[in-house]
């Protein structure tokens, strides 16, 4: 094999290499957005419960899951539906562009 050949190969590998480790970090950058925009919402939903019920964080919390649980929905989802249905819109989250 000659010396071009190899120079190029190694050149190739490390292309690669990088090419993976960006995707995995673009990835791991959209997943923890992700998180954090649903992280938002459940918060925002724990402290609507807290103040309605005069309740601990843990027990919003519970509320909440047990209707996640009993709609067969995420909690994410049931976060949302509650805060917007006391908005009468849309939520928005300063990760939102």
């Amino acid at each position: 094999m000659s010396s071009k050949a190899l120079g190029f190969a190694a050149a190739a590998r490390t292309t690669l290499i990088l090419s993976v480790r960006i995707g995995t970090s673009q990835n791991r950058a959209d997943d923890l957005e992700t998180a954090m925009e649903s992280r938002t919402a459940i918060n925002l939903a724990c402290g609507v419960i807290m103040a309605q019920n005069r309740c601990s964080q843990a027990e919003a919390m519970e509320v909440l899951t047990k209707v996640s649980s009993n709609r067969n929905k995420k909690l994410c989802d049931v976060a949302i539906e509650l805060i917007e249905r006391l908005s009468g819109g849309n939520i928005h989250t300063h990760f939102d562009a």
